[in-house]
């Protein structure tokens, strides 16, 4: 790393050397240098830069984002905290463990408010009832009269705080484009270029859905680009669906076949993602238990026991009750809004 790799200079006397970009396993004095030594170079940097890269992908995601009302972790999919309390894996075979509902795996998890482009998680909008008895219209953030906020009014706060490169309302008038709602004519062409510009602004679910939008498209080598760089930033689901496309022939979107070159990368981001309170990675990781494909009952339990703890980390009485549907809140006849519990 003291030379050249082409012309042998050492660093020093006026010779100012620069790694490789790609494998930063070698230093050059100048791009001609590195043009002459490319062609031996090659194959080492590939891989080397292939290390590097798995390095960054596969190691421990960083924490998710808590809810600033009731501080608990807020997942991207209300799938991995509607589970069943968790098993005790030292007592019940491995088939049994924390079962998500899977009815409400679409349901959001959040409010968005256009406003000040923040969120609070589903259990606790019935707490932001606002004085005007409006049910959680009213931010509880900025104090922003949501009462009657009707779609031309969202789009305005929504376009202004695209306008100040805001990443959050940026995705979320992207989120109109694409399926056209909120009085938008579906344009998926500019729900694409309004994710891209997110994703720049250093939204992570920008990029989930930019990988979505190619896989939809047929274009699979940008939606693992995509779905890595959620990944990296902590989306379980994003790390399930890497693992889908690694577990698919060839790398394409037919039917999921194993092979030997792919099989493992894909348990290795189902694992990661089954660890974070991901349903479906889990149950992935079970059936292939028990197809014989993953042969190591320890990873199996250690890995079902990060799940069920994430879970556990992810519940509460309150998204429960509004994630299930045991109970829901309506506007009494006094005017006021109170909870029903549901026979």
């Amino acid at each position: 790393m003291d030379f050249c790799a082409d012309c042998g200079s050492e660093a020093g006397g006026g010779v100012s050397l620069k790694a490789c970009k790609s494998c930063m396993s070698v230093k050059y004095c100048n791009s001609k240098c590195q043009k002459n030594h490319w062609p031996t170079h090659k194959t080492a940097c590939k891989e080397r830069a292939a290390e590097l890269h798995d390095e960054v992908l596969f190691k421990d995601p960083p924490a998710k984002e808590d809810c600033p009302i009731c501080f608990l972790p807020m997942p991207k999919q209300l799938i991995c905290c509607v589970s069943l309390p968790p098993a005790t894996i030292s007592s019940v075979p491995v088939y049994d463990y924390a079962k998500a509902n899977e009815e409400v795996a679409s349901t959001s998890t959040s409010q968005y408010y256009s406003c000040c482009g923040k969120s609070i998680c589903a259990g606790c909008l019935p707490y932001v009832t606002p004085k005007t008895g409006k049910y959680h219209l009213k931010c509880p953030y900025c104090n922003s009269d949501r009462d009657i906020i009707i779609d031309e009014e969202l789009l305005k706060d929504i376009r202004k705080r695209v306008e100040a490169n805001d990443p959050a309302s940026t995705l979320m008038l992207a989120q109109h484009y694409r399926h056209g709602d909120s009085g938008l004519q579906q344009d998926r062409a500019k729900a694409t270029e309004l994710y891209t510009k997110a994703a720049e602004l250093g939204s992570a679910h920008a990029h989930f859905f930019l990988g979505q939008m190619y896989v939809e498209g047929g274009n699979v080598k940008k939606a693992k680009f995509h779905y890595e760089a959620t990944a990296m930033a902590g989306c379980e689901v994003a790390r399930y669906e890497l693992g889908c496309l690694e577990g698919t022939k060839n790398n394409n979107l037919g039917a999921m076949a194993f092979t030997s070159d792919n099989v493992k990368r894909a348990i290795k981001h189902w694992t990661i993602a089954a660890s974070a309170g991901e349903y479906r990675a889990m149950n992935t990781l079970i059936d292939l238990f028990k197809k014989g494909l993953v042969v190591n009952r320890e990873s199996i339990d250690l890995t079902l026991t990060a799940y069920n703890n994430s879970c556990a980390e992810m519940r509460s009485k309150d998204r429960d009750a509004t994630i299930r549907g045991i109970t829901e809140t309506r506007l009494g006849e006094d005017g006021k809004w109170e909870r029903k519990v549901r026979g």
